[in-house]
């Protein structure tokens, strides 16, 4: 564009002549600026609010994304439009990097207005693969979301540098050889960064999960998956940040994708009760059997186990269908409970740790 020929136009069009005719020119400019900006973002929000009503995630985004990075662009035109104004009126040198700075400011709104229309797609996808699935997986998005922001600021910044006047062939030959060096500085980050990218690729687990670490003292529920670091909401609400490296030399254990949850316990008898101790297993099996919570087509057990100190111990062993951490404690109360109404019907009773001490019979006198 032009901005001399805008610029006398312009000036033919005011009327103004004269020593201090740019002053005026600028506050036309600045004025004009506002008034455009404002007229923008009026439109941009009203326009919003009707596509957010909509059944397409697409078109709201998009217009979402514009909204900033639009009144950034119309701010960067305008300003340098009237730096110009000022520059042809006193020829001061600094206004040289007017033209470059424009430049830079239309690369700036353009690459913002991609990074948030790109974000907006990740928040929409995801919220629409949430609405038909509620258990989804939705590591793979954030990590193809974070990739596509990655390229989008990398691509701008090797186009600011060629705006600038720098060669992109010299800047990666440059970015070959000191990577070298800037890869043993940075190695800790590097290998964050792989960390991350395996985890993203091998979802061992994904936000949401709860996850240990039988290595480390790590436990809790994952918030966030990083680039450098995971952040872990420990059980006691503690934000545990563990640098992604440590992920690939530790052992991680993802206890909600479990399939069931076990149920191990042992119930002790008087040894006065040895003989309803077949009795009283059968019984418990049967009832585990007929529980609507405990897993039918996994493993169920329940044996004498061992002839213990003050006990006879029975080895309870079976799985329940749910996997929530509340709902299998109230199902494992529920199964402990009945186990003990089936001992007391059976008139036996549940041992506790006793000492029998016997004494030695007095010899009679001898007559």
């Amino acid at each position: 564009m032009d901005w001399n020929a805008v610029r006398e136009r312009l000036q033919q069009w005011l009327l103004i002549d004269g020593a201090w005719g740019w002053i005026v020119q600028v506050f036309v400019v600045v004025l004009l600026v506002l008034a455009v900006n404002f007229v923008q973002r009026r439109a941009l929000r009203r326009l919003h609010k009707k596509l957010t009503d909509t059944h397409n995630p697409w078109d709201d985004a998009l217009v979402a994304a514009m909204q900033r990075p639009l009144s950034l662009l119309i701010w960067v035109v305008g300003m340098a439009f009237a730096a110009d104004i000022v520059a042809t009126a006193s020829e001061a040198p600094i206004f040289a990097a007017v033209g470059p700075l424009r430049d830079i400011g239309v690369i700036v709104a353009l690459s913002w207005f991609l990074i948030r229309a790109a974000h907006g797609v990740e928040a929409n996808l995801i919220a629409a693969r949430q609405a038909a699935d509620p258990d989804f997986d939705r590591t793979s998005f954030l990590a193809v979301g974070k990739l596509t922001r990655s390229a989008l600021m990398i691509t701008a910044a090797l186009v600011a540098l060629q705006t600038l006047g720098f060669s992109i062939s010299g800047v990666l030959a440059f970015g070959g050889i000191g990577g070298i060096a800037v890869g043993f500085a940075a190695r800790d980050v590097l290998a964050n960064f792989f960390g991350g990218l395996m985890v993203y690729l091998d979802r061992p687990f994904s936000v949401g999960d709860w996850v240990r670490s039988p290595d480390r003292n790590i436990e809790g529920t994952v918030e966030d998956i990083g680039w450098r670091t995971t952040r872990i909401r420990t059980f006691d609400k503690r934000p545990l940040y563990v640098p992604n490296s440590v992920f690939a030399s530790i052992a991680v254990e993802n206890p909600s994708r479990m399939s069931h949850r076990r149920i191990y316990e042992a119930v002790g008898l008087r040894y006065d009760d040895a003989g309803k101790v077949a009795t009283i297993a059968e019984a418990i099996r049967q009832m585990l059997r007929d529980h609507p919570d405990i897993a039918g087509d996994q493993t169920l057990m329940v044996n004498l186990n061992a002839f213990g100190p003050s006990s006879l111990d029975l080895f309870i062993y079976c799985f329940t269908h749910t996997t929530v951490w509340a709902d299998f404690h109230d199902i494992k109360e529920d199964v402990l409970l009945k186990i003990e109404q089936i001992v007391a019907a059976h008139g036996a009773e549940i041992a506790f740790p006793t000492t029998t001490v016997h004494l030695p019979q007095p010899e009679p006198d001898a007559a």
